[in-house]
Formats: C-alpha cells, structure tokens, sequence
C-alpha cells in the first residue's frame, strides 16, 4: 500500500499545482481586464471631485478652476471643485488619500505638500509619494521679493547690506508656506539677520508692508504682482531662471548672485494611490493637452503662473526631486511650523 500511495500524492501535487498557475495566471488576466475596463469605461456619468486644499478665491483654487472648466469644455467630464483648506493642507490632502482609487476624486497639491513631507512627517495623516498617485503638472509661479516702494532699500544688495545692521521685519503667508521656506532658504544662503513675521496669508502681509509695519515680504509672484504693477511695492527678484513676462524689468535670483535661491511654487494635480495606470494616463493626457493650448497659457500667464505642463511620469519625477531637495533644506536650516 506504502507503494500505491507515492504516485497519487505525486500526481496530485501535480495536478493541483497545474490549477493554481491556470488560476493565478486567469487572476492576472482579471485584473488586467478589470483596469482596461474601468479605463475604457471612464468616466462614467458621475461628477470628478478636484479637491482643493486651499481657501477659494487663492492661488491654487484659481488654477485649479480654470483647468476644470477647460477639461468641462473640452472632454465634458464634470470637473467639481471642492475646497477642504485647513491643516497647513494636510486635510484635503490626506482626504484624498482614503478616497477609492476610481480616479473620481483629485487633489490640488503644491509645493507646500512636498515640504510637508517633512514639515509633518509621521503626523500629516498621509505619505505624499506612498498614498498619492502623480497624475500631471500643471504650472508654478516664483517668490518675488519686495518692499515698500518707499522703503531705502532697491535691490537685493540693498538688502544684504540692510540686514547686516539690523534684523529687517520679514513678512511671509505663513509658517511652513513657501514664502517661509525661500525667506529661511535665503537667510542659509547669505547669513543675512531676518525677523520673520508669520501672516495668515499673503493678502495681510502685503498689506502691512505697503503701510510700513514691516521691511519686507517673501510672497508669492501673482498675490504680490498687482501691487507692483502700481508702483506700492518694488520688486527686488525673483526666484525663476528667466525674468517673467509680466514684470521684465525685475531681476531674477540668479542675476543678482543667488543661483541656489531658484524655488518654483508649482502646483499639479494628484489622485489616491492604486489608480488604474488606463485612467492615469487618460486624465495626464487630457490635462497637458489644455495647458498646451495657448489661449490656456496665456489665462495662467496673466494670473501670474508659468505653465508647465508635465505628463505623469514626469510630474512624478519632478516631485520626487522636489521632496528630496526641500527635505534637506528644512533640515539644515532647521525650519519647523512653531
């Protein structure tokens, strides 16, 4: 009997071994249908929810408008914002993270969320790069540098020299914001003694500095460009390799001898991690087409953006390099959210 039993647990090793490849190859064969299915199926008559983790009316809810409306116009996909600002933009972000992976729930990320990679790491609710899917670039705008157009002090050397006597009052839209980190990036550059003054946004900031209660703003380039335009602020640089259109005559970074001060505040469009590669692909492709679209560039252009339309896989890669690069900047200058 000893010898009978032998061969029928070999054969039946065999025979069950047959059946899980067939299975495991007919699961793969599933899955892959699955996701060409949902692909080809997407999106069906339901809304697309572009969560914008930002108050309305500020920098990233005006680009992301104007995406949606060009995507509603051309593919007909009903693109519906949603503002969850809060938690230095964690909230939305970490929102979209738990969202299904369906690709009808987006996210509006920026700059600010590569810097609270480390910012919050541990505590944000998220992993930028685990949790979140990079589906396309869209644009970026630069840090200009300002003060008042009555302040003494007219371009970047005036500054430098300023703040060898003095710890000039610096404004800035917040703690962990990216007019924060280039200020702070500046001080490590130039040593230069600056008192920063956090804001409750760029608005406020501004708006101190016009009435000389501080020396002068990191801000963002479209909140602060009007104001120039005026002739109530000066601009001293600003942090693009090339000179913007709006303002020709400002000098960038790199002009007056910062090079290493270049900060592009980008921002681009993401989706919950497990996206189905047919849907990422569709929504990158359709997103980069508008942006190409000179009528498109010429909108972001005039609000104070540079587009730069990048498909996933290299808006994934830029991101990547963004977070690594700002990982080391915060830690070597020691910049926290307090």
């Amino acid at each position: 009997m000893s010898h009978s039993h032998i061969p029928i647990d070999a054969d039946r090793r065999r025979v069950l071994a047959a059946l899980g490849a067939v299975g495991l190859s007919a699961a793969g064969v599933s899955r892959s249908a699955w996701a060409a299915q949902a692909g080809a199926a997407w999106p069906a008559d339901r809304p697309i929810n572009y969560v914008v983790p930002f108050p309305a009316g500020g920098l990233t809810d005006v680009a992301a408008r104007q995406v949606a409306k060009a995507l509603s116009d051309a593919e007909k996909w009903n693109v519906v914002i949603e503002n969850k600002p809060g938690g230095n933009a964690n909230i939305g972000a970490a929102f979209v993270s738990r969202a299904p992976a369906d690709g009808y729930t987006w996210l509006a990320m920026t700059l600010s969320h590569a810097a609270n990679a480390t910012l919050f790491e541990g505590r944000a609710g998220y992993e930028l790069l685990k949790d979140l899917t990079p589906i396309a670039g869209l644009a970026s705008s630069p840090i200009m540098v300002v003060v008042s157009s009555k302040s003494a002090i007219k371009s970047m050397q005036d500054l430098a020299e300023a703040a060898k006597t003095k710890a000039l009052s610096t404004g800035s839209s917040g703690n962990g914001t990216p007019p924060h980190l280039t200020m702070a990036l500046y001080q490590k550059i130039t040593g230069a003694k600056l008192m920063h003054v956090p804001y409750k946004g760029g608005t406020p900031s501004l708006t101190d500095l016009i009435g000389g209660h501080v020396d002068v703003v990191f801000s963002n380039y479209p909140e602060s460009l009007a104001f120039v335009k005026s002739g109530e602020l000066r601009a001293l640089a600003v942090t693009t390799k090339t000179r913007t259109k709006e303002l020709p005559d400002v000098p960038t970074v790199a002009e007056v001898g910062l090079p290493d001060l270049v900060v592009e505040n980008f921002t681009g469009v993401m989706g919950p991690a497990g996206m189905p590669p047919e849907i990422v692909t569709r929504v990158s492709r359709a997103i980069v087409a508008q942006l190409s679209k000179p009528a498109m560039a010429q909108s972001l252009t005039q609000l104070g953006f540079m587009p730069q339309p990048r498909d996933a896989q290299a808006f994934g890669a830029y991101l990547s390099g963004e977070v690594t690069r700002w990982r080391g900047i915060i830690k070597e200058a020691n910049i926290t959210t307090s």
